[in-house]
């Protein structure tokens, strides 16, 4: 056998990259689809890894030049083995690099000097690990990836598959069905991400590319996520993320997908504070990780799912139904009992099943006589069970009718040939190509797939087959969720005007403790037009009574301290002053409080503020997540906060239009709208308050780690900010965060 120089026949590609695509996607391109492959570290050690890639691209047929190069060898694997780049008979495109960490370096250098344009290392040795020579090794990696641009996936990867030029250059040694789906998948694990291939290739599903990242010292996942979006052959995105390290590329690249239309299906790790100094407010303690990773990322398409069972069932649902015009659900099936599970799983999920229109229900109680509910979920009973051809006519009218979206039907597919079985279900796989509508199959339980099944569903590319009705409730909520969603994402800047900026620019400036304390909180809030309380600080009782006067009674009482964050936990809250004799006798006592205290806290004084009769205590907060950069917090609030946890997350900033769908994503939302009678409350201070509150934390960049208004006071005439926290993210807020 010789080494395969490349073919000058190769069949043209179907798509490449446009003259002003960005460079990251023609060198993605440029990896995916090359026109030769070299393997750098070739060795014939049993089992090793440059064995097993290379008999996977022969075993596939990859057809561009395929170079083994190892300096201490003539032949390899019964062909002629290169001493290096020099020596080959053609310039090097894609280079495998499998030689020992400390060598890595070098070979990326030297194949750019080739004339390479992108490489995959496979070696590990690099950040994974925790010594001081593996991560000096990291680092001049990613130096020489950067200096050199080559397209660089790994280190400490498992390699790549694009199905539609039969290349393979991974070490998994199972099957693989060389056919160009419509699915990609990238990630860091490639033992997750070769799982899921292999999970969706069981189903008929098929990948037309699959890359592993690994330590991402090059290619990030998001680089890959932005090829894809522009890729025609691929419909549907799948990413394993360990962690987002650039929030902005992750963002570009969810929006080009979804301005490509095509779902993001994301399974994504973390779900620990992982060390941020918002933990020392309210609103770091809510918006965990996961939680402004959905905040930010729900908004630009991204679909998340709990698990690698939810992620199957999920991207099933996708490849194979269309987007649904509406959330109109109908269900057939043969059983009053499967009918209830539908019925209550669904509504679980927060789905309900539509009426039928007059004309379905006529027509249905004509074909079904008793034993069967015609309803929405139908029970088509035992008429349907002796006569299969009332079963499909019940199907069709659903399908049929302009006035459901969507049409489940319970049933399993064969394990085994089964005539009838297998024609119906071709007819509805018919039916459903002429639809514009979903048609779903659901399993009640999930089942193992035959040889059969397999080569059944691969026959049925119109039909979404659901596994577990869990699963297949919650990726059917995902398609409707997704059809909702805008397809072009706008930008929102931040609507801070000069003034506020400098206030802010002077504030942080000053600052020198871990927060900031409640007057230059607010202070720093006017600025940015949220509304706040009469008040003024005090520094002697008599004080404390003249500004209660000019205020007007009644009036609060709060302590002023940088060095105390929650007042109300030390008694240094008094609510419900009436007169001056009141006010002097509360700024007497909270003082005497605070001198008790431990540690001695520094007082700034009193300070005195209206007192605001609320028919609802708000939060408004926002956090500066670690990953996902700026969020911003609506929920219940009071003393109740952590308990209740009513509380909604979208990334900052936000427009007047986002900042009203966040507060109606919440129980407090559907109260100041007007519940039950009650009148309506200031919705419009509430969403200027959140404006302004995400201008802020986007202005301070990563010099703020949280924000909370607790509680921000709302009744039908007005609301304001009545107590404000401002956590710094400076070394002095990390230590009181004990990180």
């Amino acid at each position: 056998m010789e080494a395969r120089a490349s073919a000058a026949s190769l069949s043209p590609r179907p798509w490449s990259p446009s003259h002003d695509a960005s460079e990251v996607v023609k060198g993605i391109h440029a990896m995916l689809h090359p026109r030769n492959i070299v393997l750098v570290g070739a060795t014939d050690k049993p089992g090793n890894y440059a064995e097993r890639i290379w008999n996977n691209l022969i075993k596939y047929g990859y057809e561009g030049g395929l170079y083994p190069v190892n300096a201490r060898r003539d032949t390899i694997w019964g062909v002629p083995c290169h001493k290096d780049f020099a020596s080959l008979p053609e310039r090097p495109d894609h280079v495998l690099v499998l030689v020992p960490a400390r060598s890595a370096v070098q070979v990326i250098r030297d194949a750019a000097a080739a004339g390479a344009r992108s490489a995959t290392i496979v070696t590990s040795g690099f950040s994974e690990l925790q010594d001081e020579e593996s991560q000096k090794l990291a680092a001049e990696l990613q130096a020489a990836v950067r200096e050199t641009g080559l397209a660089v996936t790994g280190p400490n990867c498992l390699g790549n598959l694009s199905a539609g030029e039969k290349l393979f250059t991974n070490i998994d040694d199972r099957v693989v069905t060389m056919e160009q789906g419509t699915v990609a998948i990238a990630g860091q694990s490639g033992a997750i991400v070769m799982a899921i291939r292999q999970a969706l290739e069981d189903r008929g599903v098929g990948v037309g590319y699959m890359v592993t990242t690994g330590n991402e010292a090059g290619l990030e996942t998001p680089d890959l996520m932005r090829y894809f979006a522009e890729d025609p052959s691929i419909k549907v995105i799948v990413v394993y993320l360990e962690g987002v390290r650039n929030t902005k590329a992750f963002r570009d690249a969810c929006k080009a997908a979804r301005a490509a239309s095509k779902p993001v299906i994301a399974l994504k790790l973390g779900s620990s504070e992982g060390g941020r100094a918002a933990a020392m407010a309210h609103t770091g303690a809510l918006a965990g990780s996961i939680e402004t990773f959905d905040a930010v990322a729900t908004r630009e398409g991204v679909i998340r799912v709990g698990g690698l069972d939810e992620l199957i069932e999920t991207t099933e649902c996708f490849v194979h139904a269309v987007a649904p015009r509406g959330d109109r659900l109908a269900a057939v099936t043969l059983s009053g009992g499967k009918r209830g599970m539908l019925i209550d799983a669904f509504y679980a999920a927060g789905l309900n099943f539509a009426p039928l229109s007059p004309h379905v229900s006529s027509e249905l109680a004509k074909m079904l006589g008793p034993g069967s509910i015609v309803g929405n979920p139908l029970d088509a009973g035992f008429a349907a069970v002796v006569d299969p051809s009332v079963y499909m006519k019940s199907i069709k009218l659903m399908i049929d009718d302009p006035d459901i979206d969507v049409v489940i039907i319970d049933a399993e597919l064969p394990k085994a040939p089964h005539e009838l079985r297998e024609r119906n279900l071709r007819i509805v796989n018919e039916m459903a190509s002429r639809a514009a509508k979903p048609v779903i199959y659901i399993s009640a339980m999930s089942i193992g797939f035959t040889e059969f099944t397999k080569a059944l569903r691969k026959s049925l590319p119109h039909l979404a087959v659901m596994q577990g009705m869990d699963r297949a409730v919650t990726a059917i909520k995902s398609l409707l969720d997704y059809a909702k969603l805008r397809k072009e994402v706008p930008d929102i800047a931040s609507r801070s005007k000069p003034a506020a900026r400098a206030v802010l620019e002077k504030t942080l400036k000053s600052a020198n403790g871990a927060a900031l304390d409640e007057v230059a909180s607010k202070k720093l809030l006017k600025a940015y037009g949220i509304p706040i309380s009469k008040e003024a600080i005090a520094q002697t009782a008599a004080e404390a009574a003249k500004i209660a006067k000019q205020i007007g009674f009644p009036v609060v009482a709060k302590v002023v301290s940088a060095e105390i964050l929650h007042k109300s936990d030390i008694g240094g809250v008094v609510l419900n002053l009436n007169n001056a004799a009141e006010v002097k006798k509360a700024f007497a006592d909270i003082t005497a409080r605070v001198a008790k205290l431990k540690g001695k806290p520094k007082l700034d004084g009193i300070l005195i503020a209206q007192q605001v009769k609320a028919e609802l205590e708000l939060v408004v907060g926002a956090s500066l997540d670690a990953e996902m950069g700026p969020v911003v917090l609506f929920g219940t609030g009071g003393i109740d906060i952590e308990l209740m946890k009513d509380v909604a997350l979208a990334g900052a900033p936000l427009d007047e239009a986002e900042a009203r769908l966040l507060i109606g994503r919440t129980k407090a939302g559907i109260k100041v709208r007007g519940y039950r009678g009650k009148p309506a409350l200031h919705e419009t201070s509430a969403v200027k308050a959140l404006v302004g509150l995400s201008s802020l934390i986007a202005d301070a960049g990563d010099r703020i780690a949280s924000i909370d208004i607790n509680p921000f006071l709302i009744n039908t005439k007005t609301g304001v900010a009545v107590d404000a926290l401002i956590v710094l993210n400076n070394a002095a807020a990390k230590r009181a965060a004990g990180h």
